[in-house]
């Protein structure tokens, strides 16, 4: 804010010059860049633990893979294992089973989906599919030994009656899907890696 002085000049006195009071811009430079400054440290420290709340906790981060052991596994046979806290099915498919489940003509299939399909190139007797039946979640029968593997030969959701192939498709029953084949990787010829 300027302010003038006017002074009355007494005779044989030359008059001072005009002055003027402004503030100096460096100190309101100054003043504006701490402000700034001040705020973007406020709003860091109100957005960073909000943006770590939503990062996933170190329980469920060790929970997205799984490694399974298949070399156990005999042809034939099945494992239950767990899979981000849901059950997960490991099938060692037989030279039958896999003659069996390509034989099958999609046009009589609800979800047509071949085996190829849901299996890896070059391991077609590795089925992998997630244990939940597709009609309302229900663990299906089948994985564990003298357990009721249905019609199909597959798995049999004791609940509402689904019967899944020996492919993991739905053949009978209320589920509308077959059950559901997660990412995975064979890391070995003895090791898997889902998730």
């Amino acid at each position: 804010m300027a302010t003038v002085e006017h002074p009355i000049v007494p005779p044989g006195k030359s008059p001072e010059p005009y002055k003027e009071d402004v503030p100096d811009p460096r100190r309101r430079d100054f003043i504006n860049v701490a402000a700034v400054a001040f705020a973007g440290v406020g709003a860091v420290a109100i957005v960073l633990p909000l943006i770590n709340q939503m990062s996933p906790a170190a329980d469920v981060l060790a929970q997205s893979s799984t490694e399974v052991d298949i070399s156990k596994i005999a042809p034939g046979q099945a494992i239950k294992t767990q899979f981000r806290k849901q059950p997960l099915f490991v099938r060692n498919l037989t030279p039958a089973e896999i003659a069996a489940a390509d034989a099958v003509p999609l046009g009589g299939l609800r979800d047509k989906q071949t085996l190829a399909e849901r299996t890896k190139e070059g391991k077609k007797n590795w089925l992998v599919t997630m244990g939940v039946c597709t009609h309302l979640g229900c663990v299906p029968l089948g994985a564990g030994e003298g357990e009721n593997k249905g019609p199909f030969g597959g798995y049999f959701c004791p609940c509402h009656g689904s019967a899944y192939d020996t492919a993991g498709r739905i053949r009978s029953g209320p589920a509308p899907t077959n059950l559901q084949v997660p990412e995975y990787v064979f890391n070995s010829d003895t090791v898997l890696t889902v998730g």
